[in-house]
């Protein structure tokens, strides 16, 4: 029995993917005051204080599962895409709506928001700017993202060109199966770290946290062909959250002041546990959130369809505003809570308007 690919629009989705995009704002903004990982501009370091080991938690539970979301419906739209294009078709497409912001970014946005950044260390903004364009240096910045997806799509065009799948109903998969998935990620995320620990950078990319991105990626992908897209059980939802929940408080064993080596990648028990633990609170988070979207089945209120166009936008020109909202406020000696809380709403709020009239500009709706 064929079955049609995952339908164009879904408002509950879009919705989905708009407030994904808000936290991956406010997760920067948790780096810029002392959370783990890499970003243009921190105003604080990580340390040992509550504060940034709230951060800490914060980044990590989000690292397991947001970016992999993005990869799972980009995934899950591929089939159809690709029936509606062919693999020509939907390249083009892929090149226009990924590569030019890409580009844009790497070469302009990117360079903005570093001499922003150097500003604080008494560097004019523009001494900065022609540095980095004169040395030829590029900035992928969280357009990582669309690279990954550049390259994912062409493997997706490629395996359909040379065999395209059928469209063929099958039931959502059993608990065995996603344990499985868990289990496979897990293995694949110790072996990249093996090579690439966590916070490694390859042209912009972090392979360690590869393993998820490629198989929820994937996932997406049959679930559009196999007909259990938006059709995720609340009975699987139910018992992945908790396991989800179970598997939380490993994080804390992961990163704990004991003789259990380097959690971020090598050979050590604690990077074996960060690497399987990632998974599971992965797939309780994403069933539970694709189970509340699916049913979502109302159009959205005029917010929420601004919101849900504005989204990629959003996430695009994000970096540049975050490190000006920071910048502007760094002098005020408040806690890091209340700055993280307010820079980070104001970021949203900024970006939200001008994603609002950068799509006004004529054409820029059909890249954004």
């Amino acid at each position: 029995m064929t079955t049609p690919a995952a339908p164009l629009r879904h408002p509950g989705i879009d919705r989905l993917k708009a407030w994904v995009t808000l936290l991956v704002v406010f997760h920067h903004a948790a780096i810029t005051y002392g959370g783990p990982g890499g970003w243009f501009w921190r105003e604080r370091s990580s340390n040992e204080s509550p504060t940034a080991e709230a951060f800490g938690i914060f980044c990590a539970v989000n690292q397991a599962w947001f970016m992999g979301m993005f990869f799972l419906i980009a995934g899950a739209y591929v089939p159809g895409a690709l029936q509606r294009k062919g693999s020509a078709g939907f390249l083009r497409d892929r090149v226009i709506r990924l590569g030019i912001p890409l580009v844009v970014f790497g070469w302009l946005l990117g360079p903005v928001t570093v001499a922003l950044a150097q500003t604080p260390r008494g560097t004019a903004f523009t001494d900065t700017l022609l540095w980095a364009w004169r040395s030829g240096r590029f900035f992928p910045g969280p357009l990582w993202f669309a690279t990954a997806l550049l390259a994912m799509s062409a493997v997706a065009a490629l395996r359909h060109t040379l065999r395209p799948s059928a469209l063929q109903s099958r039931p959502f998969p059993s608990n065995t199966v996603l344990l499985a998935a868990a289990l496979a990620c897990g293995t694949l995320a110790f072996a990249l770290r093996l090579v690439w620990p966590v916070g490694t950078s390859v042209w912009g990319l972090q392979f360690g946290y590869f393993a998820s991105y490629m198989i929820l990626f994937a996932a997406g992908m049959a679930a559009a062909e196999q007909g259990w897209w938006l059709a995720v059980p609340p009975a699987a939802a139910r018992t992945w959250r908790r396991v989800a929940w179970c598997a939380l408080p490993l994080l804390l064993l992961a990163f704990a002041p004991l003789p259990m080596g380097d959690p971020m990648g090598g050979v050590s028990l604690a990077a074996a546990v960060y690497a399987f633990w990632e998974p599971f609170v992965a797939w309780g988070i994403v069933l539970t959130l694709l189970v509340h979207a699916q049913a979502r089945t109302a159009p959205s209120g005029r917010f929420g369809a601004a919101l849900a166009r504005r989204a990629f936008a959003i996430y695009v020109i994000h970096p540049p505003v975050l490190v000006a909202v920071a910048l502007a406020g760094r002098e005020l000696a408040w806690p890091a809570l209340l700055k993280f809380a307010l820079t980070g709403s104001l970021a949203c709020a900024l970006c939200f308007l001008l994603a609002g009239l950068l799509l006004r500009v004529p054409g820029v709706g059909r890249v954004l």
